[in-house]
């Protein structure tokens, strides 16, 4: 979706300089608008983003593989949150297409924490929301970012790198794996 937008400008953030300056940290608009010079501050970038995301995702997106396989896997027996910067509508729509709204016994979307990640106010709002204390919670996290929110919230975090992140900074993982097909109730006991 950025670089939709920044392709208009003439700008065109290929996928190493995404993985490292937008996903891997927080501050991608502030670092393009910085270096490429945009005519826009970066809230006017996240604006115009948000109109190209919304489009992409209505319609629909590919789930990781594995997901639905590991959300029914360990919903019998774990409580499980989606914990989220992104916003309760895009959520929705993102959800409804993957039909796996029924498996989470709590979405948490950012409309619900005051700071995102690499804050632990989401991960910290989903504990909540399921009643849990953090040393009873394992955060599941494709992004150092995520990886740095987790731990924030003093909770265990297993990491599942996908193309994107594969070059992030785990350190501090309690796990990292490859898939999420090696996410087993096993896995989680010997970490919690």
């Amino acid at each position: 979706s950025y670089r939709t937008v920044l392709l208009e400008y003439g700008v065109d953030i290929g996928l190493d300089e995404y993985r490292v300056r937008w996903i891997a940290v927080d501050g991608g608009p502030e670092y393009a608008c910085h270096t490429y010079k945009l005519p826009f501050t970066p809230l006017e970038l996240r604006a115009r983003k948000t109109e190209v995301y919304r489009t992409l995702i209505r319609r629909g997106v590919d789930p990781m593989p594995g997901a639905r396989a590991a959300l029914e896997r360990l919903r019998p027996t774990h409580r499980l949150a989606l914990a989220t910067n992104t916003v309760r509508d895009e959520v929705g729509v993102i959800l409804g297409h993957l039909d796996m709204a029924s498996l989470l016994h709590a979405t948490i979307a950012r409309e619900d924490y005051d700071r995102p990640k690499p804050a632990p106010d989401a991960y910290l709002a989903a504990a909540t929301r399921l009643g849990l204390v953090p040393s009873e919670c394992v955060v599941i996290e494709d992004t150092q970012r995520g990886l740095a929110s987790g731990l924030a919230a003093n909770m265990a975090v297993i990491c599942v790198p996908s193309d994107l992140t594969r070059d992030n900074d785990f350190t501090g993982a309690a796990a990292v794996v490859s898939g999420l097909d090696e996410l087993t109730a096993a896995l989680l006991a010997r970490i919690g």
